[in-house]
């Protein structure tokens, strides 16, 4: 089900030189998290022609964080009821625009290398032939025991693009990755853009599925080498929060096969536990159980670090990682289908 992720193109194939680059920040109250981001930019070897930061109603400092190094701001107001989520400010950013690419970024992504935007230019070029959608899905940077608890989370999260799989793209891809979209500006604009999924909870799944509707490309990537991100850095509290708003919609967007790929695989990882504990209790094959555990146990830890720098230890402990995941994902499920509502970033969140 994650057979494989391709990666940024390295090379130093000249680009033409009439190409520009605007780069769109979405932002509410990321005054913690947007310098890293911003001055990573600035040590670009292929220098954006922009970078526009969309201030969406913060109630920090993030318009003079983002100004002190170097970007336009654009106030965002509150949201009209028609707008869910950043789409609004995307879209604002969009207009604002003048480059030829636009490159929607996270706040919280940061560029890991002097030729990151080069190398995703080039495979721009080369992957998506300057069509349609590149998305990159950045690698996630852990610095906190807490933060292990988005593992499964990760491998899930790629894992339900449905384009990582064995058969390749045999299966319709679910959309595009949320935190780094590169496209053209006019097929932006044909395909309807963010305007076009002002009511998506999930926006990068929907404006991915807009531009296939379109007749575009969508093209995935992992962002290990080039891109990165901390997920959910002030706690559990926003973790939880965070993962909760994404899992009760992204869900229904997983191709059913690739669904039951990953209901078997949890599944199987859980039912490691009562069997290791039933063999203890009951002098069973304890050595064959044990043996499933650990392969399981290093199984998991492999797929993680494909997706994250998450450390070994926390592995030993894999069935508390699943634990959580689907406990988590059926609280999500439970305010999406019966609630109809999600909380992120002091908003709530009508679905």
């Amino acid at each position: 089900m994650l057979w494989k992720i391709p990666r940024a193109a390295e090379g130093t194939a000249e680009l033409r030189d009439s190409l520009s680059i605007s780069v769109i920040i979405p932002a509410r109250n990321e005054e913690r998290r947007i310098a890293p981001l911003l001055q990573s930019l600035q040590y670009q070897n292929l220098r954006p022609y922009e970078v526009i930061v969309i201030d969406d109603d913060s109630s920090d400092q993030t318009a003079a964080v983002a100004m002190s190094n170097g970007a336009q701001v654009i106030r965002n107001p509150k949201l009209d009821t028609d707008w869910i989520g950043k789409s609004s400010a995307c879209w604002e950013g969009a207009k604002a625009a003048r480059g030829e690419w636009l490159l929607f970024l996270d706040a919280d992504t940061r560029l890991v290398r002097e030729d990151s935007l080069r190398r995703m230019a080039l495979t721009y070029c080369i992957a998506a032939q300057e069509s349609g959608i590149l998305s990159f899905q950045p690698y996630h940077t852990v610095r906190h025991g807490y933060e292990h608890l988005s593992a499964v989370f990760n491998i899930v999260v790629m894992t339900g693009m449905n384009v990582f799989s064995f058969l390749g793209d045999r299966i319709r891809g679910a959309g595009s990755f949320g935190p780094c979209i590169l496209t053209r500006r006019d097929h932006y604009f044909e395909a309807g853009g963010h305007e076009a999924v002002k009511d998506a909870v999930m926006d990068d799944l929907a404006l991915g599925e807009r531009y296939m509707q379109a007749g575009y490309p969508v093209q995935c990537f992992g962002g290990q080498g080039c891109i990165d991100f901390r997920m959910y850095p002030e706690g559990l509290r926003q973790l939880t929060e965070g993962w909760t708003k994404s899992f009760g919609t992204a869900s229904q967007s997983t191709h059913p096969l690739i669904m039951a790929m990953i209901i078997g695989w949890i599944t199987a990882g859980l039912l490691t536990t009562p069997l290791l504990a039933a063999c203890l209790l009951i002098s069973g094959p304890i050595i064959a159980v044990a043996v499933a555990y650990a392969a399981y146990m290093l199984q998991l830890f492999w797929l993680a670090r494909r997706t994250g720098d998450f450390r070994f230890v926390y592995f030993l402990f894999y069935p508390v990682l699943l634990m959580f995941f689907c406990a988590l994902h059926f609280w999500s499920l439970y305010l999406a289908r019966v609630l109809r509502t999600v909380r992120w970033r002091g908003r709530n969140i009508k679905v």
